[in-house]
């Protein structure tokens, strides 16, 4: 039923609408485009929503750059979360610095330490998670409904742009003149960590360019595959 009521409603409504009906929200942005167009209508309506982002310490320059772009357009701040430091030295010092290309199960490791240690931090203390997943970045989303209880984290999930397809995200970045990294004009769809992300060639799907090296559901973890 709450799926449905919100159906019909605009993004700024949607994220009105969970202001209005719940209290300690958190938005994680990995200031990809889908996170900049929630960003965009939650810092120009003054929502009491806050938005954290997980640094992983293997960014691209050109994200950090959209980092300060947003924060200096919008005048609003922002948490950020870093990896536990013990945790990464050890992976380094037994595995190496690019142990993720050797198999699936080494790259989810460092998925794990770098990005779902700290979500959990970050979500320790919410009630509702809004996050930018859209239903046709992937075939592991495209049965996600807009609102949800995350079971891995114990907390309600909203996806508010879940049914947005791409050409609505890109009108409403445009006429919003919405801070965007300048990768997205390289071929980078799917922007993470900058070792284990490429751009895509035309008619390849927005995620082949993360973690293109494997044969595999093309997710970190953070969004519980079911």
């Amino acid at each position: 039923m709450m799926n449905a009521e919100l159906k019909n409603k605009t993004l700024e409504e949607r994220l009105q609408w969970v202001v209005e009906n719940h209290s300690n929200i958190v938005f994680s942005s990995s200031f990809g485009q889908e996170d900049q167009a929630i960003t965009h209508a939650i810092f120009s309506q003054n929502l009491e929503i806050e938005v954290f982002t997980l640094d992983t310490g293997r960014h691209f320059q050109e994200t950090y750059e959209v980092m300060d772009k947003t924060k200096y357009r919008y005048k609003k701040d922002f948490t950020t979360y870093f990896p536990d430091q013990d945790k990464v030295e050890k992976l380094v010092k037994e595995k190496g610095f690019n142990s993720f290309y050797e198999s699936v199960e080494n790259r989810k490791e460092c998925c794990f330490i770098r990005k779902i240690v700290p979500l959990r931090r970050a979500l320790k203390n919410a009630d509702v998670w809004v996050t930018g997943l859209r239903a046709d970045q992937s075939e592991n989303r495209q049965d996600m409904p807009m609102w949800e209880w995350d079971e891995a984290n114990q907390v309600h999930k909203f996806n508010p742009l879940i049914d947005w397809t791409f050409d609505q995200l890109d009108i409403y970045l445009k006429e919003n003149k919405v801070p965007q990294n300048s990768l997205h004009k390289k071929g980078y769809v799917s922007i993470g960590c900058a070792p284990c992300t490429r751009a895509i060639t035309e008619g390849e799907h927005p995620r082949a360019g993360r973690w293109w090296w494997e044969e595999s559901q093309k997710e970190c973890g953070l969004h519980a595959v079911k």
